[in-house]
């Protein structure tokens, strides 16, 4: 590791965005973002590369073409711009592949965080960053280059294994040149990766809070015994159910115990609340909000809209486009006006940056127009979702890259700003965290709410535990991200991908895992006695506290009082709490 020791992503946890007008990125300037976790403005000058180029040989272009080589039938040239910054250029294109390379060795128990910045030289088109190794090439990030300016890739990479690799770039836009400069890639060792989640979890899911204990007079109660007990999380973790829960009482009383927050997996999707066209029967979505509602759980909203094709109700498949869009309208009015302000989220078009059922059938502006109806119908109570796959799971799904999800985002903000949320479902195989932050920062940038919001781990059961503690570690110790939703409903005959439970709902490895993290998120218990001044100091997890305290100048009595912890912005900052007693 060159250098002095790095830190995955920046100290205010926060992902900036910068005006191209700001003096900071003046023609004649360039500047350090070892600091910054995702620019999404095209600049007119590519900032320098994060941690000095880490492992990568001359990362700024200054030495030429030292260290790069054609990958292949490419022309691969050195230049400089009219304010003298050296770039890199791919020239005569043939194959999308064809670009510039560098040679680099990779070792199978580091995290690589990896980022450039990229040009093309007309129009725009989408650029990717591959690591060609002996077992296949991986994908570790890509960008929507344009013309004209400089675009930030971010992305990571883990590998199966040690190994020599290649380095390269590649565009399905053959008839673009390829230009890059200011090219990263930085090492972390894997007890680095978790001491840095253990610290991000410290500044954005923790504060300190000093109580001070006093009597009716305002006087200090010096040796009062103090108890803090944690009644509500800032960071839900939930799990999703099914309609089997209404009459299997073991996992009622499993799942209330442990959540609260849910969704249901199918039972209020179209298909299941209108099997047969015209004739709508909610009672079985209704059975299972009153439940949830009787319990205290929160529930998301899933979904008023499937974009996939494939997951219409069946009568949906003939209709004509005047009868699907008189049928769409029944539907989005209907199921959203029953469940108005009982929900804390809609998914509202699922799947709408995969799939296009919808614009194909009713034009281009149907996702568009089906967030603003939501939006009118019950957008001041509940957050509006998109829910999309592979966003963090697989780098080299293309069409669902950050960028494209960015871009989502600003079509349906085009008509309109609404209270939108992202939407990541979760579906991980092997989970590539390095990948995985750079995506959550990349989206951080739109300053909107982000939930994990499906997640499973399809893997061996020696391996499905482990991973999926690292995601949920990962998820939680990225400030951008509001909660988790693991998708695990309980059937019979076995969860979609992932149980949690066997069928006497005594846990699995999986279970234990999401116990365990709950209960290390969470306070249940702290106990303490004030000093001589009537303060005890305690660094807290956000949420809902009740603490009592007695003295003996109280007697047998004992004063209960409420108060939340929440996020102030200042990872440093003091909470000062007083209790009369």
């Amino acid at each position: 590791f060159q250098g002095s020791r790095a830190e995955p992503y920046d100290e205010d946890w926060c992902a900036k965005e910068f005006s191209p007008a700001a003096s900071l990125f003046s023609s004649n300037s360039r500047y350090d973002i070892d600091n910054i976790v995702a620019v999404l403005q095209c600049l007119e000058e590519p900032l320098r590369p994060q941690y000095g180029g880490g492992i990568v040989t001359n990362a700024e272009l200054n030495q030429g073409l030292n260290g790069w080589e054609p990958f292949g039938q490419s022309k691969v040239e050195a230049r400089r711009s009219k304010s003298g910054d050296a770039y890199i250029v791919a020239r005569r294109r043939r194959q999308q592949h064809d670009s510039f390379s560098q040679k680099i060795y990779l070792e199978k128990d580091l995290l690589y965080t990896f980022s450039a910045w990229f040009q093309v030289s007309n129009g725009s088109a989408d650029v990717a960053a591959v690591f060609k190794t002996p077992t296949g090439s991986k994908h570790t990030g890509w960008v929507t280059a344009k013309a004209g300016c400089w675009s930030m890739l971010k992305g990571g990479l883990t590998v199966d294994a040690s190994g020599p690799a290649v380095l390269y770039f590649e565009s399905n836009d053959t008839a673009v040149d390829i230009l890059a400069d200011s090219i990263s890639f930085q090492p972390f060792t894997q007890e680095e990766w978790r001491s840095h989640q253990d610290q991000s979890i410290e500044k954005a899911r923790k504060s300190k809070v000093k109580l001070q204990a006093m009597d009716a007079q305002g006087n200090a109660l010096a040796n009062a015994t103090v108890s803090i007990v944690q009644k509500n999380s800032n960071f839900p973790i939930g799990v999703a159910i099914n309609k089997n829960i209404l009459s299997n009482t073991a996992y009622q009383n499993w799942f209330t115990s442990r959540f609260k927050v849910t969704a249901f997996e199918d039972e209020m999707k179209w298909y299941s609340t209108e099997y047969s066209q015209g004739r709508e029967d909610y009672s079985v979505p209704d059975a299972m909000l009153q439940l949830t509602r009787s319990n205290g759980i929160s529930v998301r909203g899933h979904n008023v809209f499937w974009d996939d094709p494939q997951r219409q109700p069946k009568w949906v498949q003939s209709l004509s486009t005047d009868e699907l869009r008189t049928a769409a309208e029944a539907r989005i009015n209907s199921i959203m006006k029953r469940y108005s302000g009982q929900l804390i989220a809609w998914d509202v078009v699922n799947e709408n940056i995969h799939h296009s059922f919808f614009e194909s059938e009713l034009g281009e502006k149907a996702s568009i127009d089906f967030y603003h109806q939501a939006n009118n119908l019950d957008g001041n109570n509940s957050l509006l979702f998109l829910n999309e796959y592979n966003t963090l799971e697989i780098e080299s799904d293309g069409a669902s890259s950050p960028a494209k999800y960015l871009a989502k985002i600003n079509d349906i903000q085009s008509a309109g700003q609404l209270p939108l949320a992202i939407g990541l479902q979760g579906h991980f195989d092997t989970p590539n965290l390095a990948y995985m932050r750079s995506a959550i920062d990349q989206l951080a940038a739109a300053k909107l709410p982000i939930w994990l919001t499906e997640l499973d781990v399809s893997n061996s059961p020696d391996l499905q535990a482990r991973y999926l503690d690292q995601t949920i570690r990962e998820v939680h110790g990225h400030p951008a991200v509001n909660g988790i939703v693991i998708w695990s409903a309980w059937r019979p005959t076995g969860c979609y991908k992932m149980c949690l439970t066997d069928n006497d709902f005594r846990n699995l490895p999986t279970g234990d895992v999401v116990d365990n993290i709950i209960k290390e998120f969470s306070l249940n218990k702290l106990s303490g006695t004030t000093d001589a001044n009537g303060y005890l100091e305690a660094s807290l997890f956000h949420g809902e506290y009740e603490v009592t305290v007695s003295h003996p100048k109280m007697g047998d009595s004992s004063v209960l009082q409420s108060f939340k912890v929440v996020s102030t912005g200042f990872s440093e900052q003091t909470l000062n709490v007083k209790v009369f007693a």
